[in-house]
């Protein structure tokens, strides 16, 4: 090892954030922390929000918001979509509820036309008890030769 390049390893006192302080040793005298085993999401289960010197106030001072105008045009559109799906969606049941007026007019069509069908059938019933006494003349006529 080289003398005189090498910095001094000295005991050093380290505070966190959440006023945990241990000592250990290192280049440095003191030493601050934002987390440490007492306070760290993964040995605590809990999550804790870390904003160290205003870090997401100074990166929205650097991008002007930027930030937030992706999540307003990401809001933007997703209101479009649900609009453009609402609007798909009564376009839909319009298009449903003309074919079931289509269905019930052709029902009714049917409807008369059988009624009118029924109608010619009880008037050839009507005619018809006059046909089979001619028929049974007819019919008796050739047993008779």
């Amino acid at each position: 090892m080289k003398q005189g390049i090498h910095p001094n390893y000295v005991e050093c006192t380290v505070r966190c954030t959440c006023g945990n302080t241990f000592t250990t040793r290192a280049t440095v005298s003191e030493m601050t922390i934002d987390l440490c085993d007492k306070c760290h999401p993964f040995y605590t289960g809990q999550q804790k929000l870390v904003d160290t010197g205003g870090r997401v106030q100074r990166f929205s001072d650097k991008f002007g918001g930027a930030a937030q105008a992706r999540l307003d045009a990401a809001k933007a559109e997703k209101a479009a979509k649900a609009a453009k799906a609402a609007e798909q969606e009564a376009a839909r049941k319009a298009t449903k509820e003309a074919k079931a007026a289509e269905k019930a007019k052709r029902a009714a069509e049917y409807a008369k036309k059988a009624e009118a069908k029924a109608a010619k059938v009880a008037e050839k019933a009507a005619e018809a008890p006059a046909e089979p006494e001619a028929t049974e003349a007819v019919a008796e006529t050739p047993a008779a030769e």
